[in-house]
């Protein structure tokens, strides 16, 4: 599984484009083959700044998703919005049966 998250701060003058722009995209994201979750937040301690929270089945899956044109008009209208930097974080993340798994099938070590 992979995991994106994300903050985008946006311009107070700007919320409401913000937020139907982050709507818009979860929307048509969520209907895409290999999307397990994806969510916008709004901060608690600071309202004009966006949480984005994705969880992808595969890295093909998260790769897929930078071809669709939702993703293409998402980013032609996000620099309206924006106030600042964009910090995004991608993160692998393997079950405990995966690792049981490939531990299983591993040479045995010998000492």
């Amino acid at each position: 599984m992979i995991i994106v998250h994300g903050i985008i701060p946006i311009r107070p003058e700007k919320r409401e484009r913000a937020l139907e722009l982050a709507r818009r995209m979860t929307e048509a994201t969520k209907l895409e083959p290999g999307c397990i979750s994806y969510d916008f937040y709004i901060g608690l301690s600071d309202p004009n700044t966006l949480m984005l929270f994705q969880e992808w089945e595969s890295m093909d899956a998260l790769m897929g998703h930078f071809q669709t044109n939702h993703i293409d008009e998402f980013l032609r209208e996000l620099p309206d919005v924006v106030a600042g930097e964009i910090t995004t974080r991608r993160y692998a993340v393997q079950s405990v049966d995966e690792e049981l798994q490939r531990a299983d099938q591993a040479p045995p070590v010998i000492h």
